[in-house]
């Protein structure tokens, strides 16, 4: 049994001085559950108490070739040459976005941020711009940042199908009421209920806004036909179609998954694994949008185009579009999958995989969901409940089942076989300690 007494003791020191002891709510799991990290390398990261973790959260997808990777890093400590930032820019500012604009052709114009939550609002802001109109569409179960715009989820845990639609709620205090009527959700995959509400409020909607492969929703995705269908209800009903990939941005394709899945973006926001672990953020798209930048629309940061980030944003893009470092992640998915497959079978235990294989959601059901709605009727305790095994064993997940696991580079044959072996162990635990009842599947 791993101890945590060092992260519990220092928890104890941190809450004085941080809330939940921390810097950001996620990363909060309990008084005495929060761990605090002293390293990572490739694919494993080390708490204080030097527990060792096999790591599938990957900062929730940045570390795409690992951490710590000495490429990446000494393009960074070069960047750190040119000095940091200047309230002016500089050359490589150029060659990271011909790069990005090369892998996404809707990425047309490119403007560079710190962070994804900063990347979908400025996406925001120039759709309104572009249109005129201030509401947005979000798919149910989406996540784009913490900002009061997109501040709103569909509650489904308690929801009863014959009372109509799932209630929309505030995601946290503090989001300001006066902005919900511009917030409209949609179901995934019902391209129907789509063009339903935007019949009915096309001259306030300005921008519809969808992770194709949702990011904190276990990796649920939109078929080519939905998204075909959305894109043509954007150009029918004047509607900027934004496709956000922070977490699918060069993680599912060298040209994410607008390629991945057929379908081009006006305007797309990128960040996660842009750069490796360094802190940049991307929103781009087509020109004649873009263009309100700067001719109206305000767009800034004094941290914007950081020489750091941008040194290592250009050799993270290099790797990825220039050697097989994301069909390596992807046939590492597959075999993990082909083994944690194995070992439910063995076990009775009905599953799906959905996502991507970089970036997989795991489901204990008969059959996949196909929306947010669904996952509700999955035996996501028992996910939950594994999830705790695992951190015991090593295996480093997120404890709520709607976030996905993420792979990287560095994940190797040593991690998989490490990875198998304690999964069957977390299993059978699992299996131990909780009611027969709890394993049964649920249904609608």
């Amino acid at each position: 049994m791993r101890s945590l007494q060092k992260s519990n003791s220092h928890f104890q020191k941190a809450v004085k001085k941080l809330p939940l002891g921390v810097s950001s709510n996620f990363r909060y799991w309990g008084d005495d559950k929060t761990i605090y990290v002293k390293r990572g390398k490739g694919g494993r990261i080390w708490d204080i108490d030097d527990n060792e973790y096999i790591d599938y959260r990957l900062a929730y997808g940045p570390a795409i070739l690992g951490y710590a990777d000495q490429r990446v890093d000494d393009a960074a400590r070069a960047g750190m040459d040119v000095g940091g930032v200047f309230a002016l820019g500089t050359e490589l500012e150029y060659e990271v976005a011909s790069r990005i604009s090369r892998m996404v052709p809707a990425a047309e114009l490119v403007r560079f941020s710190n962070s994804g939550t900063e990347a979908v609002m400025a996406a925001l802001r120039i759709a309104r711009a572009h249109t005129g109109k201030d509401g947005h569409i979000i798919v149910e179960g989406g996540y784009h940042g913490v900002f009061t715009e997109v501040l709103w989820y569909t509650e489904v845990e308690d929801w009863d199908p014959k009372n109509g639609p799932p209630e929309v709620l505030p995601y946290c205090e503090g989001t300001p009421k006066i902005v919900k009527p511009l917030f409209h959700t949609v179901p995934l995959n019902d391209a129907n209920v789509a063009e339903d509400v935007l019949k009915k409020h096309h001259g306030d909607i300005g921008a519809f806004l969808i992770e194709p492969i949702m990011g904190n929703c276990c990796g649920l995705t939109a078929t080519k036909s939905y998204l075909e269908d959305v894109r043509l209800l954007c150009d029918k009903y004047d509607v900027v179609l934004i496709v956000d990939e922070v977490k699918t941005g060069f993680r599912v394709a060298k040209g994410g998954v607008q390629e991945l899945l057929g379908v081009r973006a006006d305007i797309c926001t990128f960040a996660k694994a842009l750069g490796n672990g360094y802190p940049i953020s991307v929103v781009a798209g087509r020109e004649d949008i873009m263009r309100h930048v700067g001719n109206g629309v305000v767009h800034g940061g004094t941290f914007t185009g950081h020489s750091v980030s941008l040194a290592a944003a250009n050799k993270t893009l290099e790797i990825l579009d220039e050697t097989d470092a994301l069909a390596s992640i992807e046939r590492y998915g597959l075999q993990l999958q082909e083994g944690l497959g194995r070992i439910l079978n063995g076990h009775g235990i009905p599953h799906n995989f959905v996502g991507h294989p970089s970036m997989m959601g795991l489901f204990f059901s008969d059959e996949a969901p196909v929306d947010y709605r669904a996952w509700v009727n999955t035996n996501y305790e028992f996910y939950d409940a594994l999830a705790a095994e695992l951190h015991e064993l090593g295996i480093l997940v997120e404890p709520d089942s709607r976030e996905p696991w993420f792979l990287c580079e560095a994940h190797d044959v040593e991690c998989l076989n490490e990875t198998l072996d304690k999964f069957e162990q977390a299993v059978k635990i699992t299996l131990k300690k909780t009611p027969a009842d709890r394993h049964a599947i649920k249904t609608a």
